[in-house]
């Protein structure tokens, strides 16, 4: 007999940023973007990966602390460009982005961080790249 079990969870996504969001809250197009020329986002973003996640955070643009969120989609999700193909073939860190807000239903409150070296060489190369006039979103 073949049946196919049926799982009661749903796919996790997290939000990786410094904003200080609260459970019920929705993460919008159009605030400021934690990258690039901190432009009206017309995306936002979100991860099925917590290492994901957690760059999000380390990289966001701000002063606020770290969070990481765990977030529904309320309308569709698209890959995201701007590692999708481009830096890694296909989509091994499972990033997307909407149009569609984001409710946020939990917080992890216990994540390891990248080592400050590591950050640091992410920062200066995205640096780097602002230099030379590209950026690392694209709308």
């Amino acid at each position: 007999m073949n049946t196919t079990a049926q799982s009661p969870f749903a796919q996790t996504y997290f939000h990786g940023t410094k904003a200080d969001l609260r459970v019920g809250d929705f993460i919008e197009t159009g605030q400021d973007s934690n990258y690039g020329q901190n432009n009206k986002a017309k995306y936002i973003y979100l991860t099925a990966t917590l290492d994901a996640a957690i760059w999000g955070a380390e990289l966001a643009l701000g002063e606020g602390r770290e969070r990481i969120y765990l977030v529904e989609p309320t309308g569709p999700i698209e890959d995201d460009p701007n590692l999708t193909d481009k830096k890694f073939p296909g989509n091994p860190t499972l990033s997307y982005r909407s149009k569609h807000p984001f409710k946020v239903v939990g917080e992890v409150t216990v994540w390891q961080g990248h080592p400050a070296e590591q950050v640091k060489a992410m920062k200066d190369g995205l640096a780097k790249l602002k230099e030379q006039g590209i950026e690392a979103i694209e709308d």
